[in-house]
């Protein structure tokens, strides 16, 4: 059995290091002086506002493939597994399984045979929502304390990411030096593969959905988010899962701060959840056909029947995690999104 010691002076690798927020704990990883190696089906992005960091090798690949996974965990001391299919829909729904469940206990086992000294999986906070729970509960803050089954969650990304979690902690259970990360919903600059939350800030601000469901989540940043990797890394505990998110608030308080911060006209009209539960029926038929991303995925629109606030004390007070406020989260989201020329319609000048 190789050393701690040895162990730690290794290299680390991030899986889904091209990702939204696998590029943002890259590039702190790399600021800290850190050997990064990145395992990622794409290439870093080529942008002026975040350019690929020093110290860092970069390798393609699937985790899907035990061989390279077990190539990317030559010399490495520490994993961070952020690597998934992020989206609500997808062409082929059998994908989130054989990615977000099969891949992670692919990545585990190239881990374990490695013998890394700290693995932090990068699970997802909507897996932690029970759709069957009690009409009176399902406004009630949710902690890291919730246990479900995977009948309890919608949709096949949300059983893959649950069945993956359960994967991780059992690794943890058996001796793997394993922390569990649950980030909220992710904005802030540098989504270039418009990931769901992005998405939906983008058709406000362009003016393509004009009514919406309200409902309650948490947003953190994808910059934040990342510290909270490097943190669980340095202070979790093993086999604990910590949600990673920042501020609680219904999509109309969100419409409205967007709405200040820009000067564009947001949509005031709500639509009722059986309204927006048939249009996700008939948006998926479509999309199903088209085989193109439906406007209204079904599994966001289940999750949204009922609150997904979150109490992030426990990330807080264990790993000494801060976050910047949420005003200047939606500002770099709005100029990125600009910059980038993704907006068909300009904010004015106090939005910049």
């Amino acid at each position: 059995m190789v050393g701690t010691e040895s162990r730690e002076a290794g290299q680390v690798l991030v899986t889904g290091g091209c990702g939204f927020m696998g590029r943002h704990l890259v590039s702190l990883l790399s600021a800290r002086g850190e050997r990064v190696r990145v395992l990622d089906l794409r290439d870093w992005p080529q942008s002026p506002v975040q350019p690929q960091p020093a110290n860092v090798e970069f390798r393609q690949g699937s985790i899907r493939d035990r061989a390279v996974l077990r190539r990317a965990m030559a010399g490495v001391s520490r994993v961070f597994h952020l690597a998934a299919n992020p989206n609500l829909w997808a062409a082929d729904p059998n994908m989130f399984h054989e990615v977000n469940y099969e891949g992670t206990c692919r990545v585990l086992d190239a881990a374990a045979e490695a013998n890394v000294a700290r693995f932090v999986y990068t699970s997802t906070e909507s897996i932690l929502k029970n759709i069957n729970a009690p009409r009176s509960s399902r406004n009630a803050l949710i902690d890291e304390k919730v246990r479900h089954t995977v009948g309890d969650v919608p949709g096949p990304y949300c059983r893959s990411k649950f069945r993956a979690e359960e994967a991780a902690k059992a690794a943890a259970d058996t001796g793997m030096p394993l922390v569990i990360v649950n980030p909220t919903m992710p904005i802030g600059p540098g989504d270039f593969l418009l990931t769901p939350p992005t998405k939906m800030i983008l058709g406000f601000l362009n003016g393509t959905t004009p009514a919406y469901l309200d409902c309650d989540f948490n947003l953190v940043d994808a910059r934040d988010a990342a510290l909270g990797h490097l943190l669980a890394a340095e202070h979790g505990r093993i086999g604990e899962r910590y949600i990673l998110g920042h501020e609680n608030l219904s999509l109309g308080h969100l419409l409205c701060e967007l709405e200040r911060l820009t000067g564009l006209a947001m949509p005031k009209r709500k639509v009722p959840y059986w309204l927006a539960y048939v249009s996700a029926l008939v948006s998926e038929g479509v999309a199903n056909l088209t085989k193109e991303p439906p406007m209204a995925p079904l599994t966001g629109v289940r999750l949204a029947r009922s609150s997904m606030a979150f109490d992030c004390s426990k990330a807080q007070k264990e790993l000494h995690w801060q976050c910047r406020p949420l005003e200047q989260s939606l500002r770099d989201t709005v100029l990125d999104l600009r910059q980038r020329g993704l907006l068909r319609r300009q904010p004015k000048q106090r939005a910049a």
